[in-house]
């Protein structure tokens, strides 16, 4: 698996993303800067990674959706290519159209950075297939818009058709109000695209990778990537 981590001015989990993928997955990796206009063809995954792109001015993400990459990005991603978007890399891909909806501040208006449970929602998916099914992962959170919102009509199609990849719960996988950090609609963590390629997610499994950082539970979220690059290879 050959993935390309997108680096923006304000980008902060670039280097945990490249680390997860190639110093613990011993995959290649190759970081692209904003401006450059690449092929990304030769790549199998891209990552927009968390932090604050562009100094998160006058919205999250909505500058960093006009960086000359992200046509290459939105090209790779309508052909197919895997796509992910973490935190503010999630943020970017709504922006962009890549993904329905929209990250709001989060609802205390306060910025929050902390462990949390989510729960796996499909594990038929790219992102999620090394996964069991409602399988409680602990990852970290640190934002100030990841509540996520879209219309009733948008939510509705994305739990009909699978669509919603983790929400926050307590430790023991309860879907609750206090379980949710942010007051996102429905609890929700990370959802797909129609086609199964893009995904996004506002906690951090780069961050929990390493059994040295005490926390090894997103790197289920990579070996599922690795696993089915894999396989469509």
């Amino acid at each position: 698996m050959k993935a390309a981590v997108i680096v923006f001015p304000g980008s902060n989990s670039d280097h945990d993303a490249f680390y997860t993928l190639n110093g613990v997955l011993g995959q290649p990796t190759e970081y692209v800067w904003h401006k450059d206009r690449r092929d990304l063809k030769d790549f199998d995954l891209v990552v927009l990674p968390g932090g604050f792109s562009y100094g998160d001015y006058l919205r999250t993400g909505a500058i960093a959706r006009f960086a000359p990459v992200m046509q290459d990005v939105v090209e790779f991603a309508k052909f197919g290519g895997t796509v992910f978007g973490i935190c503010n890399g999630f943020q970017i891909l709504t922006e962009c159209g890549l993904l329905p909806g929209a990250l709001l501040r989060n609802r205390h208006l306060k910025f929050v950075g902390k462990k949390v449970a989510i729960r796996v929602e499909n594990t038929d998916t790219r992102f999620t297939n090394t996964c069991a099914m409602h399988e409680v992962l602990i990852n970290p959170i640190a934002h100030g818009d990841g509540n996520y919102f879209a219309d009733a009509g948008t939510i509705g199609k994305l739990e009909d058709s699978g669509r919603v990849l983790f929400r926050y719960c307590t430790e023991s996988g309860e879907i609750t109000d206090e379980a949710n950090p942010n007051g996102s609609i429905n609890n929700i963590a990370g959802i797909l695209n129609d086609k199964g390629n893009v995904a996004g997610m506002m906690p951090h499994p780069e961050r929990c990778s390493d059994p040295l950082l005490g926390a090894n539970d997103g790197i289920k979220i990579f070996h599922s990537l690795l696993e089915s690059i894999a396989v469509e290879s």
